[in-house]
């Protein structure tokens, strides 16, 4: 039998439930998307564009974004150029939170995951890379790169 990948991956995620015991907010992903914020509120878009930008979500290491002052872009992943036209908040929640959930061999990590890991180094053992707040500040700029902004 073939992998499931892509959207036949999503939907397999239906009625999946995150954090159980772990320490971390919960969450459900259905229909390859978390709709609920992980902090019960709308994220900050300058704070996810900082996020994006430094050394916290080190975003710029695998895709080229709309940051023209940042020289180095990466093009391992796709370019978020316009991804809030292409995905809803709550399908840019799930690829952060944890991308295998959509393509299960994607080499994107897991930014608020702590289970099912490998290879983690063991200051980061037991830690999301990104807290609940910093993932909805990301989804709420990563959100506003629609096609028509400038």
């Amino acid at each position: 039998m073939k992998k499931a990948r892509g959207w036949a991956a999503a939907a397999m995620c239906a009625a999946t439930a995150g954090a159980a015991g772990d320490g971390l907010a919960p969450w459900r992903a259905e229909n390859g998307a978390i709709e609920a914020s992980l902090t019960g509120a709308p994220g900050d878009p300058a704070r996810g564009r900082a996020i994006a930008a430094g050394r916290d979500g080190n975003c710029l290491a695998c895709h080229a974004m709309p940051i023209p002052e940042q020289p180095f872009h990466g093009n391992v992943g796709p370019d978020l150029a316009g991804v809030g036209s292409r995905l809803s908040p709550g399908e840019i929640r799930l690829r952060l939170v944890d991308p295998r959930r959509i393509d299960e061999e994607s080499i994107m990590p897991a930014f608020y995951k702590v289970d099912g890991l490998r290879r983690v180094s063991p200051a980061w053992a037991g830690r999301p890379i990104l807290d609940a707040g910093q993932i909805e500040d990301l989804v709420a700029w990563l959100a506003t790169l629609t096609d028509d902004a400038d």
